[in-house]
């Protein structure tokens, strides 16, 4: 049976492709797309999802969350990396948001109707599931797994030097679902930066004139052009597709329980998670996380699953 899934994501390049490998994939059953602010604000993320999802056309169509901006939000842009809507040089045109409920009330609802039976995948920041949790705390109990992008053990940041993207932008409610008790894996920077690509990616990807592979070569042509002429770097990572196979193959990953937390008032560890790897730890752990990965079978699942996808479109 295919395991019921709430993606939460901030689109994204990286968003797109784990998206991309979800809607396809038979093990999975998308009931919604949530879409938070982080890589790009509230209005593009919610016109991303909505953009991603048509342009797919997958075999069902998942329900759309509107996100709405997050109090705790920093000031930054990543526009100059991802393009000016956030998706490299594949253009958005949304035209229709009548009716849309926002990302934290579809998450609810979807909670309740199915308790014990969803894996919420958070490829963003933590902003709708902590309000969904702080609205109603019984909710917590009724998430079947969280799988979380983000963080960092062993390795720098990637938007300071103390802190990864997702949990920087948020970082009051990422302790929030740190704190929480759920069952929560994490897949921190130290694997999904590990696990690069190469240009070749773009010589795998399906055919670039049907609507996937369209997408996903205007996307990773602009990911590698500006890597290259603005990093100095000829490898990408790809993190939430990295999440998502962790989803799909947890095996391919080395997991190691540990108490998680994260700073939220530091003003130069502002999003710094930090966890208790001492020999006699204080607190209990709260969470498995990632340390390492296969990275030639996971960089052959996520290229097995986008060609998949051009395939079934």
């Amino acid at each position: 049976m295919s395991t019921k899934v709430i993606i939460d994501c901030d689109p994204g390049i990286d968003d797109a492709v784990a998206l991309t490998l979800a809607l396809f994939d038979p093990r999975l059953d998308v009931l919604a797309i949530t879409a938070t602010a982080g890589s790009v604000d509230a209005e593009q993320a919610t016109n991303n999802v909505q953009a991603i999802v048509a342009q797919l056309d997958p075999p069902r169509f998942p329900r759309i969350g509107r996100a709405t901006p997050s109090e705790n939000a920093p000031v930054v842009d990543d526009r100059y990396l991802l393009g000016p809507d956030g998706l490299g040089d594949f253009s958005v045109h949304v035209t229709d948001r009548q009716h849309m409920h926002s990302s934290e009330k579809v998450i609810s609802e979807l909670l309740r109707l199915y308790p014990d039976e969803i894996t919420l995948i958070c490829l963003g920041p933590l902003t709708n599931v902590a309000r969904v949790f702080q609205r109603d705390a019984s909710l917590a109990k009724t998430v079947g797994k969280l799988l979380i992008s983000g963080g960092a053990v062993q390795c720098n940041g990637n938007i300071t030097v103390a802190a990864e993207q997702n949990m920087f932008f948020d970082p009051p409610a990422a302790q929030t679902v740190f704190h929480s008790p759920t069952t929560k894996s994490l897949v921190p920077l130290d694997v999904t930066n590990a696990t690069t690509f190469g240009v070749d990616l773009l010589e795998k990807l399906p055919n670039k004139e049907e609507p996937v592979g369209k997408m996903l070569h205007q996307m990773l042509q602009h990911a590698f052009r500006v890597s290259h002429q603005k990093l100095g770097r000829e490898l990408i990572p790809l993190q939430d597709a990295v999440t998502l196979i962790a989803a799909l193959e947890p095996d391919l990953f080395d997991w190691e329980e540990m108490p998680g937390d994260v700073e939220t008032r530091g003003a130069i560890t502002r999003g710094m998670t930090i966890f208790d790897r001492r020999d006699r730890r204080t607190d209990r752990c709260n969470m498995e996380v990632a340390l390492s990965g296969s990275r030639t079978e996971i960089r052959a699942q996520v290229v097995r699953g986008l060609r998949y996808a051009g395939q079934e479109q």
